[in-house]
């Protein structure tokens, strides 16, 4: 009994370093991205295809917003599922919390919602932003709703399904290296693809991640 406890949690945290090694290699992948934008100039990387919006005043709002914000939540979300943090550092993990949820429900969010209706790629495209954004401001504001009530079990899930949104940033760009290695469609089939791709798995695995630990706390109180 006390090998396989031992063991768990050798496992758990492996899992742990892996996931901070893989959080680790893909923020400065963001970091060097948000890079490219410093100074600040009108044909920066990804603004060289977008002129036609330039002068578009909240369209350039949202968009330095996004480039600017867009790790925070992926930071401050890592946090909030570390169980060392939520019971050695509370405090710690309140202020994330909160972090977290304000950055995307009043600045990144928002922001990513303007830049939806001007993606690359036509009307397939824009849905695919459009829905990500506002899924997005939903699941984290259905998870801070929670946490006021004290739901502590709902506030998990929703953060769950908030932050599987968040990575969508990570995990479009895998599916796009993985894509134009594999298959070298054209540039705006691909962005079409990826639009979507880069979020409605992310979120099937945040589903049944939730009912696996749904079920896995059924059998305990059983």
């Amino acid at each position: 009994m006390e090998k396989a406890a031992g063991k768990k949690i050798i496992m758990a945290r492996l899992g742990w370093i892996v996931a901070l090694a893989a959080l680790a290699f893909f923020t400065w992948m963001m970091l060097k991205i948000t890079l490219e934008y410093w100074p600040v100039r009108s044909d920066a990387a990804f603004l060289r295809i977008k002129q036609q919006y330039l002068g578009i005043r909240h369209w350039e709002m949202a968009f330095w917003t996004h480039v600017f914000t867009s790790m925070l939540p992926l930071l401050a979300g890592f946090t909030q599922f570390s169980p060392w943090i939520l019971r050695k550092r509370p405090r710690i993990h309140r202020l994330m919390g909160k972090t977290y949820v304000l950055s995307v429900c009043f600045v990144t969010g928002p922001a990513s919602l303007v830049m939806a209706f001007y993606a690359n790629g036509g009307i397939t495209s824009r849905i695919a932003f459009a829905t990500l954004a506002i899924l997005w401001l939903f699941t984290t504001a259905m998870g801070w709703r929670k946490i006021s009530s004290r739901d502590w079990k709902a506030h998990r899930e929703w953060m769950i399904r908030s932050y599987a949104l968040t990575i969508s940033a990570i995990t479009l760009r895998v599916w796009k290296y993985l894509i134009v290695m594999a298959f070298a469609p054209p540039p705006m089939d691909t962005y079409r693809i990826v639009a979507w791709l880069g979020f409605v798995p992310n979120l099937i695995f945040a589903e049944w991640w939730i009912r696996k630990g749904r079920k896995k706390r059924k059998s305990l109180e059983g």
